[in-house]
């Protein structure tokens, strides 16, 4: 068995750091995951600086790290303005982000759900008509801090709706790090009904501690892709009480551990860490 590890700390691991990170040093991040084998790294947002003001030097930071052969390099866009300003900097893949509650989409990005998709098809076709691929994710699956609970056929639905459009892949994600381990076969059991296993993947939070047990939930069910964000850092603006990504290096032990594949070095991923960490908290 092989897992694919999407790297996200570059962009949602360092979102919502209230220290600013230097270009320099968010090239550096993203050199050295890259080092460390990782197979895919989100690098940046093309968003705006206003309302994000982390992701500022996207173009940036896309212009000076250095592209690895079989690693991907990808970013956010929120409309069509955000995918050509990912074009122009040469970006191949992007991901856009789409929720499970209205009230969620309308604190994230400003547009109900319905609008928000279609936002979306446009920045599909665009992307698709271009050879940019486009990753799609579901926030606010297991549980939205404003509405509670989100029922798994909602979560299907537009799952399939995303696929719809034509995304590679859906990120199916825990926003604020509710979910148990009981709670994951619920929602794949209802997203899998209309969505192959191959393009669903899923994106934890580690709010309660629960994120390397929903890992293992998850893998009986034929998912290979998740997200992780070296040293645990992330966490959404617009979602209280969602502090930290799953770690990438507490699953990559996970996974060594039950004898998985990711091609990703255990050494080179704890520089990493190290190395943004010592950014973010000088000592």
């Amino acid at each position: 068995m092989n897992i694919t590890l999407v790297e996200v700390g570059p962009r949602d691991g360092l979102q919502n750091e209230s220290a600013t990170v230097s270009t320099a040093d968010k090239i550096a991040f993203v050199d050295m995951l890259g080092a460390a084998g990782l197979p895919v790294i989100e690098v940046s947002a093309f968003v705006s600086p206003k309302w994000v003001p982390q992701m500022a030097d996207a173009e940036q930071v896309f212009a000076g790290i250095t592209r690895r052969a079989g690693t991907r390099y990808t970013a956010l866009v929120p409309n069509v303005a955000g995918l050509e300003r990912a074009q122009k900097a040469g970006v191949h893949e992007v991901a856009i982000f789409a929720a499970s509650t209205e009230t969620f989409s309308r604190k994230n990005i400003n547009q109900s759900v319905a609008d928000s998709l279609t936002t979306y098809k446009q920045v599909c076709d665009q992307a698709l008509a271009a050879g940019i691929r486009v990753r799609g994710y579901l926030s606010t699956a297991f549980g939205c801090p404003y509405e509670g609970a989100v029922a798994a056929e909602t979560v299907a639905m537009l799952s399939a709706r995303l696929i719809d459009l034509g995304v590679f892949e859906v990120a199916v994600s825990d926003t604020i790090g509710i979910a148990k381990p009981e709670d994951v076969p619920r929602v794949l059991e209802a997203v899998l009904a209309r969505v192959p296993a191959a393009k669903v993947a899923l994106h934890f939070h580690d709010t309660r501690g629960q994120a390397l047990a929903n890992v293992k939930a998850a893998l009986p069910f034929g998912i290979r892709t998740f997200d992780a964000s070296a040293g645990g850092l992330g966490g959404c603006p617009y979602a209280p009480g969602a502090p930290g990504n799953l770690a990438t290096g507490e699953l990559l032990q996970m996974l060594d551990e039950l004898g998985i594949e990711t091609g990703v070095s255990r050494d080179g991923l704890d520089a990493a860490a190290a190395f943004i960490r010592s950014r973010l908290r000088p000592t």
